[in-house]
């Protein structure tokens, strides 16, 4: 073989070389069974559910582990979860579908459709758009206004979620700064009530999940056919994961309602890819590729830091997507979370992909660990360990957050030694927030107790701290939530007041004790 040939033959070699490295990091079936498998056992999460989709085609589609610690039911690609935020982008579809009939814009007044709408500012309640109610960028701060429907179970409507956003104060100028909010959701699912004369709930089943033949979902739990296949959600409750309180999201469906699986959510991510096409041979049409780009154009700035492993300069929020480039390609994603369940929904539309991942404990390290291993094989990417990496990234944050709230319990406990009693009855009685309402402060069996009027859950025993300031823990101890509640005094020594704050670093954002103003009930 001469020189010539034998260089043409070592760059054919070469070629061939790559073109096998780069699919041998594609993971196989195999390998993301075992990634899962991992996963699992990482975060100690009982159930995951994952499905994989590339140019159209199924190439994943399988449960993990158990649905219920309970039941010890097995977990497949058809059990339905709770999607929470990614029910978001199903909002601002419905929308997209009633802006291409011509009946609302983007950047309509919300108060053209809900005259009854206000901010805490005049300026900004007539100047919101229904644009701004899906892009965070509302001055609010991050998650003002959830505790109305988390933890679920209060007895919080539509009309007083309306009515309260007066009341909370912004934190930053309009339109200035991003911090994710689900309020303002719930009232976008109100403007398409009112525009379309039917619910939230009936026009996204009957313009969406219906003709997309997602057979098995509902805009809400409450409304699902069938649930002989369903989850638990569970969480660490003193360190054992466990079946938790069902979380139902009666309230607050248009930011978190939906309820899907793997197999129903192949034919939303798959429509998103098909640039709003769907059905045999793609032959169907939902939403024009005009909306399709509109939700997938950035509209709010996120800071992004170090650019990390995927070499990331730009992050921002579409409408009802989190948008951002990880290796040189667009990435379009969405998470969710409820008590006791979380999800992932990513999709790289260069690529024709796109990665769904549902569990059942709340435990964001194991989706985002999962996707983004299978992510990297189809980007090209190499040497990270995302289950190790996220799981001692974890450890390493609930040790810190032990170390902070030991230290508070310790206090605590030396403060229940001291020969000095605290005299509580100073600080007893009822006290209302501006949109919390009623709570009342209360010996019970001699022990001094928190108790919300309109979310009974939020009802626990206070402990003594420091001076005016008591730590409320929370009977319901799967919330994971306790929180400091700090009296202020009037002339006399008595409480007129108090205000709250979490005594975890980890503590959900949507427990937003902060945004809470107590005064003395008169």
């Amino acid at each position: 073989m001469n020189k010539s040939k034998l260089q043409k033959l070592a760059v054919l070699l070469v070629i061939v070389a790559a073109c096998s490295i780069a699919q041998a990091q594609v993971l196989s079936n195999e390998a993301i069974d075992s990634l899962v498998e991992r996963s699992m056992k990482a975060f100690d999460v009982p159930g995951i559910s994952v499905g994989v989709i590339k140019d159209g085609k199924v190439i994943y589609a399988k449960g993990h582990g158990l649905r219920s610690l309970n039941t010890k039911q097995p977990m497949d690609e058809n059990t339905l979860v709770g999607i929470a935020s990614n029910s978001k982008a199903f909002t601002t579809a419905a929308l997209g579908i009633l802006v291409e009939e011509g009946k609302i814009k983007w950047d309509d007044k919300v108060r053209d459709y809900i005259p009854e709408f206000k901010l805490y500012s005049p300026y900004v309640s007539e100047e919101f758009t229904i644009r701004d109610l899906l892009t965070h960028r509302s001055g609010l701060g991050l998650g003002a206004g959830d505790l109305m429907f988390f933890p679920d179970g209060s007895d919080f409507t539509l009309k007083d979620v309306i009515h309260n956003l007066r009341y909370l104060k912004p934190v930053s100028s309009f339109r200035t700064k991003y911090d994710y909010d689900n309020n303002l959701y719930i009232v976008a699912g109100e403007v398409i009530a009112r525009v379309s004369g039917k619910s939230w709930e009936e026009f996204v089943e009957e313009r969406i999940i219906q003709p997309l033949g997602m057979t098995k979902t509902a805009a809400t739990f409450v409304r699902l056919k069938d649930k002989s296949n369903v989850i638990d959600g569970h969480a660490s409750v003193e360190g054992k994961v466990q079946v938790i309180e069902r979380s139902s999201l009666k309230l607050g469906a248009a930011a978190g309602g939906v309820n899907s699986n793997i197999t129903d959510l192949f034919k939303w991510v798959g429509m998103l890819l098909a640039k709003g096409k769907y059905g045999r041979g793609l032959s169907k049409r939902l939403i024009s590729e005009a909306t399709l780009k509109e939700l997938w154009t950035p509209q709010t700035i996120i800071r992004v830091g170090d650019p990390g492993p995927y070499n990331t300069h730009f992050a921002a929020y579409g409408l009802g997507f989190g948008l951002t480039d990880v290796s040189g390609r667009l990435q379009v994603r969405h998470t969710g979370g409820l008590e006791g369940m979380v999800t992932e929904i990513t999709m790289i539309p260069e690529l024709n992909l796109g990665i769904i991942v549902l569990t059942n404990q709340q435990e964001g390290g194991a989706f985002v660990s999962i996707s983004n291993q299978i992510k990297d094989g189809y980007l090209g990417r190499s040497g990270t360990d995302w289950v190790s990496v996220l799981s001692e990234r974890r450890k390493k944050a609930l040790a810190d957050a032990k170390v902070t709230t030991d230290a508070i319990w310790t206090k605590i406990t030396d403060a229940q030694k001291a020969a000095s009693k605290v005299d509580v009855s100073q600080f007893t009685g009822g006290y209302s927030d501006a949109w919390l309402g009623s709570v009342s402060v209360s010996l019970k069996d001699g022990k001094m107790w928190f108790q919300s009027k309109r979310s009974p859950r939020l009802s626990g025993e206070m402990f003594p701290y420091k001076g005016n300031t008591f730590v409320v823990k929370w009977t319901d101890r799967s919330m994971d939530a306790d929180a400091f509640v700090t009296f202020s005094l009037d002339e006399n020594g008595a409480a007129s007041g108090f205000t709250m704050r979490a005594i975890s670093p980890l503590t959900d954002f949507s427990y937003d004790f902060h945004d809470l103003e107590f005064h003395r009930a008169k």
